[in-house]
């Protein structure tokens, strides 16, 4: 970042179509990490996942629409981002996983590759991903192949069918790896680009009752890790980027020793520190961000410490991109909570910045160029 750069921090929540389902804040770290709401949009059911591409200055939100027929299915909408204002214009919108009768397709996440010809998008209840194109303007165009996952885990609720919960790129764009809550596993496909179709590859096999939920590379493209939202775990891998393959190495609690087990949490987001020298997972139940040390040649996770999200339900967050401050969006407590983080010791510190948002779920930041 530089001085002629400003970030702008967008949320995706829980909302009616007549409810502010997006807003958008601008986020000033030399003022100590204070937010300043600037926009928001209606007009979109549910937008509880989004993406951004600040070099094309566009923003795509899933939502979910009636089939006519009883049921709910996903849709996409792209919008272009006026950097100075804030303000958001709709472009164009289309159902990405069509629903037959009374079943639901919506969707949970959405994805961009690097080259900014698709997005992939996982339907948490429909156990499927779509993968949809981009026109040269990056506005969706068509959903030209759905992976169906079939199965189930070892919990009786949780995982009596596939739930694919996030599909992630590798840092080269080659790979795509899907995370299944529901099949314990995490599945690797590329995209075959003349047919645009997904062609399935690796099966990585977590340990049973685990619900891989959300996954993330390390910056030296060599160890990958995932937060198991069922039994409130992560699990590192060592990456071998020729092959697309992960090999696990270790699986650590995301909760305190003396957490009552009969208490509820299930765990949701994870992240990196731009130097991959930390890693930050979020519990809900236990309303906190666990921090662990990493060790990037073993994949090797030491705790460091537990803090308060000052809210329920902390089910995303994200960092600045120079790791400088992490904002954190609590689903039941309405708000978006920023902490400053210390970059020697991974640690994080209140910083009283605060900001109401009607059920918030998602939170993503980027450098846009700042007023001339």
């Amino acid at each position: 970042m530089n001085e002629r750069s400003k970030l702008l921090l967008f949320t995706g929540s829980y909302a009616s179509a007549t409810e502010s389902g997006v807003q958008v804040f601008e986020f000033d770290g030399e003022a100590g990490g204070t937010i300043t709401l600037l926009n928001t949009v209606e007009g979109i059911t549910n937008p509880t996942f989004i993406n951004v591409d600040p070099v094309n200055m566009r923003l795509y939100a899933i939502g979910e629409t009636p089939n006519g027929e009883g049921g709910k299915q996903g849709e996409v909408v792209s919008f272009a981002i006026d950097p100075q204002t804030g303000k958001l214009s709709e472009l164009k919108r289309i159902p990405t996983m069509p629903a037959e009768g009374k079943v639901q397709t919506t969707t949970c996440h959405i994805s961009r590759d690097l080259e900014n010809q698709y997005v992939v998008v996982c339907s948490y209840h429909g156990g499927k991903i779509g993968l949809v194109s981009l026109d040269e303007q990056g506005n969706p165009l068509s959903l030209t192949d759905v992976a169906v996952h079939t199965g189930h885990g070892a919990h009786p609720e949780r995982q009596d069918r596939p739930h694919p919960h996030s599909a992630v790129f590798s840092p080269d764009g080659r790979y795509l790896f899907v995370s299944d809550l529901g099949l314990d596993l995490i599945r690797s496909y590329t995209i075959n680009r003349e047919q645009q179709t997904f062609e399935a590859q690796h099966d990585t096999i977590l340990h049973p009752g685990a619900g891989p939920r959300h996954f993330v590379f390390h910056p030296d493209e060599k160890s990958a890790y995932v937060i198991n939202e069922v039994d409130s775990t992560i699990t590192s891998f060592t990456y071998d980027s020729a092959k697309g393959t992960l090999h696990t190495a270790v699986t650590v609690s995301t909760l305190p020793a003396d957490y009552d087990s009969k208490e509820e949490n299930t765990c949701a987001e994870i992240a990196l520190s731009e130097d991959g020298r930390f890693l930050y997972g979020s519990n809900r139940g236990h309303d906190s961000i666990v921090v662990f040390a990493v060790d990037a040649g073993s994949a090797g996770l030491t705790f460091v410490e537990h803090i308060s999200t000052l809210g329920g339900h902390p089910r995303h967050f994200t960092l600045t991109p120079d790791s400088r401050y992490l904002i954190v969006a609590n689903r039941d407590a309405n708000n978006l909570v920023v902490f400053s983080r210390d970059p020697k010791s991974g640690r994080l510190l209140y910083t009283e910045n605060m900001a109401e948002v009607s059920k918030p779920v998602c939170v993503r930041i980027g450098v846009f160029p700042a007023t001339h």
